[in-house]
């Protein structure tokens, strides 16, 4: 059950990484495998169970983790879980800022409440997080921060709040690039489109059935996988990215590319990129 990345053995050895949102998903996924490359990974989240779940598969597996329980929307706390990593692990090389959240609506359905609620949780959390690990040891140090955003491309039609949030984020991993190459820290951004992971699961029936179609939209003609999320992330903490700076790499089978003149041709020619034996298809895809 090792995870097969395609990146060398003891890639991050010695190294510090935190991963927000780490207890499932792309954040679990993303949490194996830089464990599997030797960093220490600090796995942070609002439900403790979860997180203990993935750091007793990855102690498993022979990595290093540890669980940090944390609301990304409150600042104090935020702060605590920074400073808390450091005291335990001595340093802070890498953050994927990968926590966050969303629910359908059309825009004339959403409250006030509602678009603050996913503003906060999709774009000031992924800022506090930023901010904090900059300000508290990568400003003295130096490092790497990939922020997750997702396909907003030509807008994000039912999911308005989170698109405005996601394309903000965007803004922020290209202005905090320049603000901070002086001090070596690196930021990024990677930007999934239809990845098959336990989200899909959230949606309520609409959605979840809207989704099983999905897939005849994207010119590779599938959905994408953790794991080829996770390897675009990976290479953006690594050595091999260290000129690459306030740049965001899509990970969406060309969906954007498929404009209004194109029509899909079904395919099964693209090979998904399977190297986390513990991920599972999502139950409305099954």
């Amino acid at each position: 059950m090792t995870y097969r990345s395609v990146f060398r053995p003891d890639l991050f050895k010695g190294e510090t990484h935190i991963v927000t949102g780490g207890g499932s998903g792309i954040g679990r996924c993303t949490a194996h495998e830089l464990a599997s490359l030797g960093a220490q990974v600090a796995i942070v989240g609002r439900k403790i169970e979860k997180l203990e779940t993935v750091k007793a598969e990855i102690e498993a597996l022979g990595g290093k983790v540890s669980c940090h329980v944390c609301d990304i929307r409150e600042e104090a706390t935020v702060k605590q879980m920074i400073a808390d990593v450091i005291a335990q692990h001595g340093a802070i090389h890498a953050l994927v800022n990968n926590a966050g959240g969303q629910y359908p609506s059309q825009v004339k359905d959403l409250s006030v409440k509602g678009w603050e609620a996913v503003i906060r949780n999709n774009l000031t959390g992924g800022f506090i997080v930023a901010r904090e690990a900059y300000n508290q040891w990568m400003a003295a140090h130096g490092g790497s921060i990939v922020n997750i955003i997702a396909d907003i491309w030509g807008g994000m039609p039912t999911m308005a709040h989170t698109g405005a949030a996601r394309a903000g984020m965007l803004n922020f991993t290209e202005s905090a690039a320049c603000e901070w190459g002086q001090s070596a820290v690196r930021v990024n951004a990677v930007a999934p489109g239809w990845i098959a992971s336990s989200g899909f699961d959230t949606y309520d029936e609409a959605m979840q059935l809207a989704l099983r179609s999905y897939k005849d939209k994207v010119p590779l003609g599938r959905y994408g996988n953790e794991a080829e999320v996770s390897a675009a992330i990976t290479f953006l903490l690594s050595p091999g990215a260290a000129f690459i700076t306030g740049s965001c790499i899509r990970i969406d089978g060309g969906v954007p590319n498929a404009r209004h003149t194109w029509a899909p041709v079904p395919t099964d020619r693209s090979k998904p990129f399977d190297g986390f034996p513990l991920s599972s298809m999502p139950k409305c895809l099954s």
